[in-house]
């Protein structure tokens, strides 16, 4: 049985959830609590292609918060 995270036949989607957190998901799975589709939909390395051109600061949201409130 294929890993349905690793199957590069299948179509998934790009998600963030409210830490500005990427996932890259199974379309044939539902979308988890606290997650929203954000990018597009298609093959497993044109969804990673597209999060590695976009997700480019690592750190969740809340640290870049405190990290800004910090230098106030």
């Amino acid at each position: 049985m294929t890993n349905p995270f690793e199957d590069d036949s299948a179509e998934y989607i790009v998600l963030i959830n409210e830490e500005k957190q990427y996932s890259l998901w199974p379309v044939s799975m539902p979308i988890p609590n606290g997650w929203q589709a954000i990018g597009p939909k298609g093959k497993r390395t044109a969804c990673i292609d597209w999060i590695d051109q976009n997700w480019t600061d690592m750190r969740p949201a809340s640290l870049v918060r405190q990290m800004e409130e910090d230098t106030r």
